[in-house]
Order: structure tokens, then sequence, then C-alpha cells
């Protein structure tokens, strides 16, 4: 057994080999398939009118989250031109079982043509013969705007028998210029590997679609690829005859993970206090000063079992839900397990901190899932009220702002050590009955050490309220929340959304540009004023939104040391915290 863990790494790699060519020659003998798997990647080749949004309608509205996590690179929502970016979607078994795909929904634009969507809107991912094939629609003849394409793109899920490294499939369209060495460099893949999987490729054509295996943290759930028929038997015979080499890798392999596993034990703190058999590991008998620790069963019997009725709002981490607990009005995060650490960060904030202009936390639980209980306010949050049907008057937006500032003031500059939330926006500032604003969704922030600048790992935020440094420097500071307040102020000026799509313009702009434009402008009173809330009519005072806007420019500088601190913002609005018109 010593023999084995020494050789473990060599045999594993040994076996794989033969395994990866016994396989690859066995998926040329059948097309079929059983199962799908749960994620394969696309390779987009980015052309000029393509960037994030359109990449996310693209794969029906795929988050953005969702694309940086395959994607490095990417700092903003625009991409570069002849670039390549990795979106990730699930690969089923299609059309009764004859090929692996997944199949897209496009709503046809003013002048496609099915060539067209395949060679530029999909960079080859499909192609005309297969729109052709799924869709009803003559040749490149749509007779209205309102035509909802099928889009199929193939992928592959490979075999996890063949390795564990390899388990996660790209579909590479090739492009001209292309050959199997630049593939290779490119994709960080050996040659030969990418040969065994595409046995059939002419790889001098400079078209075609690859199938690529790359590495990734996926745990695939399923065996994927599983052969039928003819297939079966040949897979069997190979099976077989490696039935005792697979034995040992699986030994091997069960005393590697099982020494992984004791590792990974061994770093989770062990927990006092009654533990409940479904909690997530390391999480039972938690408990937390001035916060209440509810039963699973409490919390779903004031949900009615967590029903859609009482459901309020869905974030990127889980749904949120109305409740009366104890006597009191509540609203209840249900939060998935993707968001584990932003349920630590937001326990241990708001357990902390405590203002006026910060959301409650009430209490939580960790039985079966992990909630937050955060006290309710009434009147949802900010971006609802500017993109709604009523008029949210001036001096209640000056309010809203003011009220805002100082909660996040109160985080900078009142608390050791300080923290910093990284995800300020509108839909972030709830709203009281009385029309006051608190800050929520501490789920992003991050404590500071006074002196010790603090570094991001991972992008994070929304996209139209990130700053320009926040892709080139790992450094985050407070002024990254500046940033963020300046563009909502902006939109409390204007009811725009931090990313505006114009008439008549196809690539969306961020509403810092739009205002940035309006500052620059000859004639700057005018210019702003087209950019005022027409819902607002005239019931402001224009020297009021005015200052709010040279504020926000202020705010939204592109040189972090030249934005001002919160302090400075909130003497500032309590300088237009007056009576108005309205």
């Amino acid at each position: 057994m010593i023999f084995l863990n020494l050789q473990s790494k060599k045999v594993t790699r040994l076996i794989t080999l033969v395994l990866i060519y016994l396989f690859s020659n066995c998926t040329t003998c059948y097309s079929s398939c059983m199962n799908g798997c749960d994620i394969a990647l696309a390779s987009l080749f980015i052309w000029p009118e393509v960037y994030l949004p359109v990449i996310s309608q693209l794969f029906n509205n795929i988050s953005y989250s969702d694309i940086l996590e395959w994607n490095n690179n990417i700092t903003s929502t625009f991409i570069p031109t002849a670039t390549r970016v990795n979106v990730a979607f699930p690969c089923d078994c299609l059309n009764n079982g004859e090929y692996l795909g997944h199949v897209f929904t496009y709503n046809v634009r003013a002048n496609d043509t099915y060539d067209l969507i395949a060679t530029r809107r999909y960079s080859s991912l499909t192609n005309k013969e297969s729109l052709m094939r799924d869709n009803s629609y003559p040749d490149n003849s749509f007779q209205d705007n309102n035509v909802t394409l099928k889009v199929t793109v193939n992928c592959s899920c490979g075999n996890k028998d063949v390795s564990r490294d390899y388990g996660l499939f790209i579909t590479y369209p090739m492009r001209p210029g292309e050959n199997l060495e630049s593939i290779a460099l490119a994709t960080n893949t050996s040659s030969r590997l990418i040969e065994m999987y595409n046995p059939k490729v002419n790889f001098s054509a400079g078209s075609g679609l690859l199938y690529i295996p790359g590495k990734g943290e996926v745990e695939l759930k399923k065996l994927n690829n599983t052969p039928s028929s003819s297939g079966k038997i040949i897979a069997a015979i190979a099976v077989v005859a490696l039935a005792g080499v697979l034995l040992l890798v699986g030994i091997v392999y069960v005393g590697i993970y099982r020494k992984k596993e004791q590792k990974v034990a061994a770093n989770i703190p062990e927990c006092s206090g009654q533990s409940h058999p479904s909690s997530p590991a390391g999480y039972s008998g938690i408990h937390v000063d001035k916060s209440v620790d509810f039963s699973y069963r409490e919390l779903a019997e004031a949900t009615n079992d967590f029903c859609a009725s009482n459901k309020i709002g869905e974030g990127g981490f889980g749904a949120v839900y109305y409740a009366e607990l104890r006597g009191k009005k509540a609203a209840i995060k249900r939060m998935n397990r993707e968001g584990r650490t932003e349920f630590l960060a937001e326990l241990k904030i708001l357990t902390r901190v405590h203002h006026l202009n910060l959301v409650s936390l009430i209490g939580y639980c960790v039985e079966r899932s992990l909630f937050l209980v955060y006290e309710f306010i009434e009147n949802g949050n900010l971006s609802q009220h500017l993109r709604g049907e009523h008029v949210l008057p001036w001096s209640t937006r000056v309010q809203i702002a003011l009220d805002s500032a100082r909660g996040l003031e109160y985080i900078h500059e009142h608390t050791v050590p300080f923290y910093i939330h990284r995800d300020i926006k509108s839909a972030n500032i709830l709203i009281t009955n009385n029309f006051h604003g608190k800050i929520g969704d501490f789920g992003l922030s991050k404590l500071v050490d006074s002196g010790n600048p603090t570094k991001h790992s991972r992008f994070l935020g929304t996209f139209g309220y990130m700053p320009p440094e926040y892709g080139h420097s790992p450094v985050v500071s407070r002024k990254v929340d500046v940033f963020a307040f300046g563009v909502v102020l902006y939109e409390l000026i204007s009811a725009k959304q931090a990313i505006v799509k114009e008439d008549g313009f196809d690539a969306p702009k961020s509403l810092v540009a739009l205002f940035d434009e309006a500052h620059s402008h000859s004639n700057q009173i005018e210019a702003i004023s087209r950019l005022i809330d027409p819902k607002l009519d005239d019931n402001y005072l224009f020297d009021s939104v005015y200052k709010m806007a040279q504020l926000a420019k202020a705010c939204t500088e592109k040189s972090p040391q030249m934005r001002p601190t919160m302090k400075s913002v909130v003497v500032a609005l309590m300088a237009l915290s007056f009576p108005t018109e309205n």
C-alpha cells in the first residue's frame, strides 16, 4: 500500500493515457447518448458588436457572474474584439438520444439571416444547416422582428472514467489561421489530447467544431456519454479488459481522496450545542450574540413552507420571503449552498454593526439550509420606486440619498475595523414606510484593518456601479463604494439604470458616461436638464439637481484619490436637504 501511494500519480497518469486512447477510439463507434451532463463550455469568438449583455442574451440571460467565473480576463462590460469568451451551459441528450447539445432561443433582429446568426451572433457554435433543420421559417426570410428561433449548440461531456482532470469539455469553433499547435497553446492543452478527442478533424482547414478537454473545478454527477447498442459492447470489452487496472486505480484514488477528506475536515471548526443532521457542515451549533437562533420549523411555518405567494424577492444567492415571526414582520433570505461565504459575511457584519440607516438582522438559522432573518422594510427598494409608475418627489430623493450616505459613512468611518460594502446600488437601498433609506445586502462586504489595504481575488459587484480601477488593481478601498454611490446619485436625478440602452444605438452606455458627456457639453445646464427624470415635471429646483450632479461627478472621478470621502458626501447632501417645491 505504501508503494501504491508513492506511485499513485504515475499509475494514474499511465492509466489515464491508456483509457484516453481506448475511449477516444470507442467514441467513434457510436453517436447516440443516454445521459447528458450538468455543464459544458462554449468558446465564443468576440465580434465588434458583441459585449457582455449580448452574450447574456444569446445564452438565455445567463448571469454576468456565471460568465465571469470562467473568464478571469474580463474586466468590464465591453470585451476586446477577436478574443474568446467561455460560456457555461448544460449539455443535454437531444433528439431521442441522437446527439449531445443544448437548445437556446434567439429573438431575431433586423437584417438577420440564418448564416449571419450562425457565424456572427453565435460565432459558428452552430451553422446555417442546423438552424434551418430546427426552425420552420424559409431560408433567410423572417417576416417580422418577433420571430424566435431555436439554436442548437453541440457539446461533449467526455467521460469521467477517462480522466477527472479533463471531464469538462469546450465546444471550440476553429477560425481561419488557427491550427492544432496554436489551439493547443491558446487552450493550454496538449495537441495529442486534442487529436485524440477529435480523430476526424482536419486541423488545417481553419473551420469546424472541436471538443477540447478543459480543466475545471466541476464535479460531474453522472457517467457521461453512456454508450448504446454496439457502442455498449465495445465499451464493455474495454471495461472487462481493464477491470483489474481500474480496481487498482480505484484503490489508489480512494486512499488519496480519504486523506484529502480528512485534511479538509480537520480545517472545519468543531461546533458546540445542538447538532442538526441536515445542517450544512460546520454550521450546526453556531451562536451569535444579539441575534436569535431560529429553528427551521419556525421559519417554515411563518412562510407557509416557503410558499411562492410569500416570496418577495430573488437575489444572486437565494430567495427572500415575507414572514411574521414572534409578532414582528420579517424578511427571510433563504440562501443556496453557493452563498456560504456571503452568509457568513452578512452574519458577521450585521451582528456587530447597528445604525438607523442599515437594515437590521433579527436572527438566523442553519438547519437544512442557510437563513438570515431581517427586519421587514415595507416599501421595497429605491430602484423599484425610480422605475415605477408613481413619482418619487425630489425632496424625498434627496432625503434617501442623505440616509444612504449616512449608513455608508458609518461603516467607513465609525467602525474599527471598517467595512467596504462592495455592492452599493439602488436595488440595495431599501425604502421604509416613511420614505427613508436603509442600506441592505452585505453579502459582498469586506472587513478592513486600518492601514492594511485589502485585495479582491475575484470579480465582485454589479456592472455599471464598479469603478474603472476595479479591473486593473487588486486593491479594494472605500472609494469603490464612493464611486457606486455616485452612480446612485445619477439614478436619483435621471431614474435611468446604471447601464443605459439608448434608442437608435446598439451598444449600451454607462450612466456615468452619459452624464460625463453632459458635464463636458458646451451648454452644460441644457445637457443636464435633458437627463432629469421627466416624471418630476417641473417640481424641483434646478440648482439642487445641478449640485447633486456635481457631487455625483466628484464621486465618479476615474482616480480614486480624487473622489471625496463619505463624510464629505454627507455634508454636501445635508446642504441640499431642505424643503423644495414638489
